[in-house]
This record gives structure tokens, C-alpha cells and sequence, in this order.
């Protein structure tokens, strides 16, 4: 039997507030702004906490690249989100 949930992508990475201000998103993404090599960039992406967010940044890219945590700008319920609805059949 094939999986009706889609899969959703987790993270949309290096892209900007445009792309990001989506309202079909889940409304418990971050955007997070951090610098490396002196470039700017900001992902779109979910996770638990603000606290988790900020560690997995810090760990990957090193201190002082966390610039910005912010909400996103979805408006979708993540319970929701990513869910298909099921193929009704038709009555005889």
C-alpha cells in the first residue's frame, strides 16, 4: 500500500524572504539568518525549539554566524501540513 502523506521538505536552504514568505508553509518554521565567509544567507526551516535551532547552526557554522531567529510566515496547521486528502469513490 503506498503512503498517502507527501514528504514534505524540512528545509528550504540559502534562500531569501521572498521565497520564503510563503503562506502555505507550517506556522512553526524559523527563518534563521547566519553568516559564513562573511556571506549573508537564511534558511526556512522547522524544528522543535528556537534552543535546538540555534545549536544545530552554532555546531555546523561556529560561533557568532547565528544572526537572526524569526517565525516564518506560514499560516498552515503543521498537523496538516504536507497531508493529501483521501480519493473519495464515487457511489454506483
Amino acid at each position: 500500500m503506498a503512503n498517502k502523506l507527501a514528504d514534505p521538505p524540512k528545509k528550504k536552504e540559502k534562500t531569501t524572504r521572498q521565497l520564503a514568505n510563503d503562506k502555505s508553509l507550517p506556522n512553526d518554521a524559523y527563518l534563521i539568518t547566519y553568516v559564513v565567509d562573511g556571506e549573508t544567507y537564511m534558511d526556512l526551516t522547522r524544528c522543535k525549539s528556537q534552543v535546538s535551532l540555534f545549536d544545530m547552526y552554532y555546531d555546523t557554522y561556529g560561533a557568532l554566524s547565528v544572526q537572526n531567529i524569526e517565525y516564518g510566515y506560514g499560516t498552515v496547521n503543521p498537523k496538516l501540513w504536507g497531508n493529501k486528502a483521501p480519493e473519495t469513490k464515487k457511489r454506483k
